[in-house]
Formats: structure tokens, sequence, C-alpha cells
């Protein structure tokens, strides 16, 4: 559960807008969306170092973005 801290004299706006950047760090979003389908750790690790050379050939210049 987030909360805001806010003042009374605070623009709903702020508020507003503290606790969408407060729920994007939390990363809830894509918490519940990796919990609707299970992944094999294999799988999982294999994706990790798919997107981990794809990074790594883009620094290099092998890939353009």
């Amino acid at each position: 559960m987030l909360i805001i801290d806010s003042k009374d004299c605070e623009n709903i706006d702020k508020a507003l807008k503290k606790y969408k950047k407060k729920y994007e760090k939390a990363r809830i979003l894509n918490q519940l969306r990796d919990r609707q389908a299970f992944t094999k750790p294999s799988i999982r690790r294999r994706t990790e170092i798919l997107k981990a050379v794809y990074r790594l050939q883009i620094t290099t210049g092998q890939i353009e973005s």
C-alpha cells in the first residue's frame, strides 16, 4: 500500500504526481504482470542473459537502436 504525505495546502495535482511517481518506483504493475503466469527459472535466466547480450551489442555498436 502506498502512502503519500500531503500538506493541508498542497494542490491535489501535486499529490497525484507524487503518487504516480511512487507507484512507478514501486514497480507494482510489473509485479502484477509477472504473477499472472508462471515462468520457469531456466527461461527467466535465459531471457535475462539475452537482454544483457542485446544491451552489450548496442553499447559496442554492433546493433543500432
